[in-house]
């Protein structure tokens, strides 16, 4: 099955390498920004391997990619670990998708209130001060 995603790289981490009994690794995570319906949504994917993290090189933030996906889930200890690995990376032509500027958007205005606000002649009498109080309750 190809599992297939196009967006546009919004940051990419520091390559990590390692040992194994296999001998030296090395990987890369990049932040991919992808339209989910009405609001972009981001994953976490990962490259593998001296190829891939090379030619991950060649993109910048911004750049907009289609990335053919692995993904694969094991279990250690009794607790499930998903991975998201980019088996293949593609320059996409689409224009860069615009970044949501959170913080330059307008505050909402607020609606005005529908009534004036109490004055001291809205107090019911009996309640002029805290310490006259005159409790009409039942109970």
């Amino acid at each position: 099955m190809a599992i297939e995603i196009e967006g546009r790289i919004i940051d990419k981490l520091q390559p990590v390498k390692g040992e194994s009994a296999r001998g030296t690794w090395i990987k890369q995570d990049f932040i991919l920004e992808y339209e989910d319906g009405k609001f972009p949504a981001r994953v976490c994917i990962n490259v593998w391997g001296e190829d891939m993290v090379r030619n991950l090189e060649s993109y910048t933030r911004g750049d907009s990619i289609k990335a053919s996906l692995k993904l694969s889930s094991r279990e250690y200890n009794g607790k499930w670990y998903t991975e998201i690995r980019a088996w293949r990376i593609e320059r996409t032509g689409d224009a860069p998708i615009p970044s949501p500027s959170y913080s330059s958007a307008p505050a909402p205005t607020p609606a005005p209130p529908s009534a004036p606000a109490p004055s001291y002649d809205d107090i019911p009498s009996g309640m002029d001060s805290f310490s006259e109080r005159v409790d009409d309750l039942p109970f």
